[in-house]
């Protein structure tokens, strides 16, 4: 994966600078995210695997697909992507954008994995301590995981704090077994 992220970065820099030139970071947010979502589906992969289209053709499909979703920066990028047979990066191009967007705006999503249901005051708290902590805007989203047995799993971007008691048995059960 780390090949992908590699040949991605470039281009995910060069659509944050010019979704930052235009001041269109949430139009192209939605783009890249309609263009990765629908480079991921069986019928695109085939479709673009097909030598028999030129790539002017592919890129034109693919705005075409994403309709209202794809700006004119977004098909600038679908028709450079054409060219050097890159459209496999489109999911990857969204993510990191994401990343670059979130930097910038000083934001963070952050999951939150529980046992059990989060009360809204605990979310607040949690919420409230985790933008203390990366000095950011912080937003939730909060999935319940019975197979935790107990306690959280925190992921915010590369970072994982895993406080759950599942994770826990399986420290001692490595340290055991070392």
């Amino acid at each position: 994966m780390a090949e992908l992220s590699t040949l991605a970065r470039p281009y995910a820099k060069a659509a944050f600078n010019a979704a930052l030139e235009t001041g269109d970071l949430d139009a192209w947010s939605t783009a890249l995210a309609t263009l990765g979502a629908i480079i991921g589906t069986d019928e695109v992969h085939q479709f673009i695997g097909n030598p028999s289209i030129t790539a002017s053709e592919k890129a034109n499909t693919l705005a075409a697909i994403a309709g209202g979703d794809c700006n004119e920066g977004a098909k600038n990028l679908l028709d450079v992507l054409a060219e050097n047979n890159r459209f496999p990066l489109l999911e990857v191009i969204s993510e990191q954008f994401e990343l670059l967007k979130a930097e910038h705006e000083k934001s963070a999503r952050v999951l939150v994995k529980s046992a059990f249901s989060l009360s809204d005051a605990q979310q607040k708290t949690l919420s409230d301590k985790l933008a203390k902590k990366f000095d950011r805007e912080v937003t939730l989203t909060v999935e319940i995981d019975p197979a935790l047995i107990g306690g959280v799993i925190i992921k915010a971007g590369d970072l994982v704090i895993d406080d759950s008691v599942r994770g826990k048995l399986s420290k001692l059960a490595d340290a055991m077994n070392s």
